[in-house]
């Protein structure tokens, strides 16, 4: 009969705990499917800007869109911030529009953006921006989550997590 080390069960150990842990990840950060009505609340939506006007996301409709649910004190949503600008700088003129729903309140979103200006709009959606991101897919309503969506209206793309620089010039291949 074959002896098993104290290496042979750590690493066995270690194995199982490692594909547990993956498989939980996956469980917990998966993406659902959005019902039609999903689409249709989204664009019927008018949020709130930092300066108090109504910003309607109707006016978003027709061009390739990115939606980008974020809010200040979420470290990864901060980061990828300057490279969804990047992208927005590059292409707007390629009729490409943008949109970052802050899950955040007004006093904190206005403080930020004094301190790092974006070009497209940044409404703000308050805890509620964690529910409609869920009813677009994202079943933990986790930050931040991104949505693309083609010139015909359909979702081409929904990411949970922050970006990278070469996932978002990527969105260009899918409108």
């Amino acid at each position: 009969m074959k002896q098993i080390t104290r290496r042979t069960v750590t690493f066995s150990v270690a194995a199982l705990a490692a594909a547990t842990g993956a498989g939980v990840a996956l469980w917990r950060y998966r993406l659902v499917e959005p019902d039609g009505s999903a689409l249709a609340a989204l664009w019927a939506l008018e949020l709130e800007t930092v300066d108090g006007r109504l910003f309607s996301m109707s006016t978003l409709r027709g061009k390739p869109l990115v939606v980008n649910f974020w809010a200040t004190w979420c470290p990864p949503c901060v980061d990828e911030l300057p490279l969804l600008e990047r992208f927005y700088q590059k292409n707007y003129a390629k009729s490409w529009q943008m949109v970052a729903i802050a899950v955040d309140n007004a006093k904190a979103v206005g403080q930020f953006l004094s301190k790092m200006p974006l070009s497209f709009p940044t409404p703000l959606a308050g805890l509620g921006g964690a529910e409609l991101s869920r009813s677009l897919g994202n079943l933990t309503g986790g930050l931040p989550f991104t949505v693309v969506i083609d010139g015909a209206g359909a979702i081409v793309l929904r990411h949970m997590g922050k970006l990278s620089a070469s996932q978002i010039d990527n969105f260009l291949t899918l409108s």
